[in-house]
């Protein structure tokens, strides 16, 4: 797990920080004391894969960040707490933020049950609730005006944009497998009716628990007549999940569409998976380099120390999840230009910060936001980017379909700004 630390190694704690080479940087600031962000990580559980490489990312952006001056400068410090992907740990971490660690806002959930279960107590808490999920939940309406997802885009967005490419190239009737919990139910909901508004129809529903070790009692229902197969698992049997996925095939199968989440940490070359070859992938940030790669991808890659085929430069065989860490690089960037915009000095301004935040629109592809430009809907509390489709060829992931920005739109279900702090 990420532990607490920062680039000072505690020297404003100690009394010692004007003898700190890398104050000089900080010393116009208000106050010298650091921007305290808790950092809520999936250290544990289900989710550790993604909380290793989202301690790995904040890492990288708290030390660009710093780099480049801090916040109104000050230097930003992260204090990590493992939330073992459980919703009441969440909870707990995130009291343990807001009372003992007193950081100024909270930050990094992924999955969707732990971001339920966490943000009532960041409403009670009065503690900005910054989430790197991909759920539904925030710009559904139902949690808090103190919960954002600013950096990342959500399940419902992806869905609707990825449903035409599906249903024009792949196939109209649809089977879907996917975890039983909050995120899975959102696939199923929301690819249901994108499928359906493409005059497709998903034939059957497959939920299967997302601790699950062993898949194949679960292949039997694909109905015969299925033309794409949509499949969405997480968690650390998911290699598991794919090789037994082509067992059961063996070399007939239908048209196969896949979230990225289900190979997310997972090398293709590993034995098993040859079978993937002309399969598709949903990616919200292509794993491999493109042709066309940016300079602002490049400088992500080298800031995580991510190679060009998305895994970690000093071990080829530890592969990143490349498709949703950079939301913890961008929302990063947003806590920042949020506090800058609100002349943030401490947890007086937390309402001043999600006013401003709230009131960004208009994100402009760059270093600060390597996936790609965006949209954030102040209303909803959502951001809204491209989405990108990637076949494997080779044994590597070819980005083949990207969406535009106005392909992942949809109408508001809730306005935050209206509700009281």
């Amino acid at each position: 797990m990420t532990s607490r630390r920062s680039l000072l190694k505690g020297a404003a704690a100690g009394g010692l920080l004007t003898a700190s080479p890398l104050v000089a940087r900080f010393a116009s600031a208000q106050s010298s004391a650091p921007i305290k962000i808790g950092f809520q990580q999936h250290a544990t559980g289900i989710g550790a894969a993604y909380g290793r490489w989202y301690g790995r990312t904040t890492d990288a952006a708290v030390k660009a960040i710093n780099e480049a001056g801090g916040i109104n400068g000050r230097p930003v410090e992260i204090i990590a707490e493992d939330d073992g992907t459980d919703p009441k740990r969440g909870a707990e971490v995130v009291e343990k933020f807001a009372n003992q660690h007193k950081t100024d806002v909270a930050f990094g959930t992924l999955f969707s049950h732990v971001v339920y279960g966490s943000a009532p107590a960041a409403g009670e808490q009065k503690m900005p609730y910054f989430v790197v999920s991909e759920g539904h939940h925030v710009a559904s309406g139902k949690l808090n005006r103190y919960t954002l997802q600013p950096g990342i885009t959500d399940v419902k967005s992806q869905v609707q944009a990825m449903a035409p490419y599906v249903s024009q190239n792949l196939g109209k009737k649809v089977t879907m497998i996917f975890p039983d919990f909050a995120f899975g139910h959102d696939h199923r909901d929301f690819f249901t009716a994108a499928i359906e508004a493409q005059g497709g129809e998903v034939l059957e529903h497959i939920a299967i628990p997302p601790t699950e070790t062993s898949f194949t009692k679960y292949f039997p229902k694909i109905p015969r007549d299925t033309e794409v197969l949509y499949h969405v698992m997480v968690g650390p049997a998911v290699l598991t999940f794919v090789k037994e996925l082509g067992e059961f095939f063996g070399p007939s199968s239908p048209e196969i569409f896949g979230f990225i989440d289900s190979l997310e940490a997972v090398d293709l070359s590993s034995p098993g998976l040859e079978f993937l070859e002309g399969t598709y992938f949903w990616e919200g940030n292509p794993r491999y380099a493109q042709a066309d790669q940016t300079s602002f991808d490049k400088n992500f890659r080298a800031a995580v120390g991510v190679d060009e085929n998305g895994a970690s430069v000093s071990d080829p065989a530890d592969v990143s999840t490349y498709a949703h860490m950079f939301g913890c690089w961008e929302t990063l960037h947003v806590i920042k230009a949020g506090m800058e915009a609100a002349d943030y000095q401490g947890p007086q301004d937390r309402q001043k910060l999600i006013e401003a935040v709230e009131a960004m629109s208009d994100m402009a592809e760059s270093d600060a936001h390597p996936q790609g430009p965006k949209v954030f809907n102040g209303k909803t509390h959502q951001v809204f980017g491209k989405q990108y489709i990637s076949r494997v060829e080779g044994g590597e992931l070819l980005r083949v379909h990207a969406t535009s920005i106005e392909d992942t739109l949809y109408p508001d279900e809730v306005d935050y700004t209206t509700m009281t702090f």
